[in-house]
């Protein structure tokens, strides 16, 4: 495991007693809404990232606005860093605490505030679960459209400062797209609203410059989410391929004829065979990929995209294609993809699950080459990803009980980061930077453009205490990362203690 080393903040307030901060925090927060004992705190000091940990210096467990601000407001005045925290779903580091600074748990912000059925809104807190929020307005026929794989335990707080997809982000978008207002406290305590209910907001567009920030710029609070209809039918088909690069070309020709899948991804064997022995969904276990593309909308409309669809993977060298029969067949073929990840946690002591984002066009070759790195590293990747919109998934398979296996598995990740960016792509597509990509921000980002985003930090807060040390790189630490390049694609990580 690695431990952060908070070198951003250590500076800030070694003038700062602990014993003197929880005094002032116990003037407004009961005590049993504060963590300090070891055994209390350890449940926090990593997200999903599990590989990277730190145990936080204070755990605070607010229950109102006004808790917030009040804590926000103190940490201010004190310079004390806080980092705020959803579910711990997040697979960046992004949630990692410091051993110096403040963490808020939302998790007591669980409440659906309103629904409005006529506007198709909902307003919910930021702690309210992902998949509660479709299972809540399921019976006035509508839904919340993106769903991650961890739905039924991330927060839509999260959500929102991650900018998170799903298997359906294809057609309906990321939570960008599908917000229209926030709550958020900015680090000296005050409530901003962002956006609205109407279709528009005079003003720069702040929302989308929020949704993606990764904790850095405010707390959000409060989420009003878009709610769509329950489509009149929506039909997915499995693909087989007995090639990879057959099922990337596949992908690229369905966009290519102008067809939008409400769902396209793809699994390879190693993930196939996983998922199967997990959740028995019917997967062929000899299909080197399989697609899973989904339809929805009317029966007519949907009924049309299946037969061009199977027209255009015949086409490419499909050797098996099923469409689902029925409404429980379908889920149990979304039930594999979305239980990927812990199945292949199944076959390995651990993965490193990688983010990158390519150009459709490029599919076929990435994967090729992503093989070609998987046999110089010596460690099996499994790929699952969001094939449509070319979110690549890597889930490098590694055991960290053997000695520089981790190293590796980061190593290989950064080439695929790097492989990324070099054929158009991006370091992230909806994990986020945190921590772990935090040195490839350097590779796709000049140092002008590195300045630029500090100049929208420090607009939002100048002292640097929301979240610090993640997602953007001070240009010293580029520097270093420059220096510490080795030749073979690799990177070492000047600033990560490991143990």
């Amino acid at each position: 495991m690695i431990t952060i080393q908070p070198h951003y903040s250590e500076k800030i307030h070694h003038h700062i007693d602990k014993k003197e901060l929880l005094n002032e925090l116990e003037c407004f927060l009961p005590r049993a809404l504060l963590l300090t004992e070891k055994e209390q705190l350890k449940p926090f000091e990593c997200d999903a990232l599990s590989a990277y940990h730190c145990l936080p210096w204070i755990v605070v467990l607010p229950e109102t606005v006004m808790q917030v601000q009040k804590v926000l407001q103190l940490c201010y005045r004190k310079g004390v860093p806080v980092v705020a925290r959803g579910a711990g779903t997040g697979l960046a580091g992004g949630a990692i605490p410091l051993d110096n600074g403040v963490l808020i748990s939302l998790a007591k912000f669980d409440q659906i505030q309103k629904i409005d059925v006529n506007n198709r809104l909902a307003t919910v807190q930021s702690g309210v679960r992902n998949l509660a929020i479709s299972q809540a307005v399921a019976c006035y026929g509508l839904y919340y459209a993106p769903d991650p794989s961890s739905q039924i335990a991330c927060t839509i707080g999260g959500n929102v400062a991650e900018n998170s997809g799903g298997v359906h982000c294809l057609k309906y978008g990321l939570t960008t797209h599908n917000i229209a207002c926030l709550k958020l406290l900015t680090m000296q305590g005050e409530l901003v609203t962002i956006g609205s209910q109407a279709l528009d907001s005079a003003g720069y567009d702040l929302l989308a410059l929020l949704t993606g920030s990764e904790g850095m710029l405010g707390i959000i609070i409060e989420v009003t989410v878009k709610l769509r209809v329950l489509p009149e039918t929506a039909k997915v088909m499995l693909v087989a391929f007995d090639d990879i690069e057959k099922a990337g070309n596949a992908v690229a020709e369905i966009i290519a004829r102008g067809l939008i899948p409400a769902g396209l991804e793809m699994m390879d064997k190693t993930t196939i065979q996983a998922a199967e022995a997990f959740v028995h969904a019917g997967y062929p276990m000899t299909a080197e990929a399989i697609l899973l593309c989904e339809f929805d909308g009317s029966c007519a409309q949907v009924e049309e995209d299946l037969i061009l669809a199977g027209s255009v993977f015949d086409q490419q060298g499909a050797t098996e294609v099923i469409v689902a029969q029925s409404e429980q067949q379908r889920q149990k073929m979304w039930a594999g993809r979305k239980a990927a990840f812990p199945a292949v946690g199944r076959i390995s002591p651990d993965y490193y699950c990688m983010d990158g984002t390519i150009p459709k066009r490029y599919l076929a070759k990435v994967l090729k080459q992503i093989e070609q790195l998987s046999t110089q590293y010596g460690l099996l990747v499994a790929n699952v990803f969001h094939a449509g919109d070319g979110n690549l998934h890597p889930l490098i398979l590694y055991n960290a009980d053997n000695e520089g296996e981790l190293e590796k598995a980061e190593l290989l990740g950064g080439d695929i980061l790097k492989l990324s960016v070099e054929v158009g792509g991006s370091i992230t597509g909806e994990h986020g930077v945190g921590v772990e990509k935090i040195n490839y921000m350097c590779f796709q980002f000049n140092p002008d453009e590195l300045q630029q985003f500090h100049a929208v930090k420090f607009a939002f807060d100048e002292k640097s205490l929301l979240n610090p040390g993640k997602a953007v790189p001070t240009l010293n630490r580029c520097a270093e990362f420059g220096a510490m390049h080795v030749h073979q694609g690799g990177v070492k990580f000047p600033e990560l203690a490991r143990f």
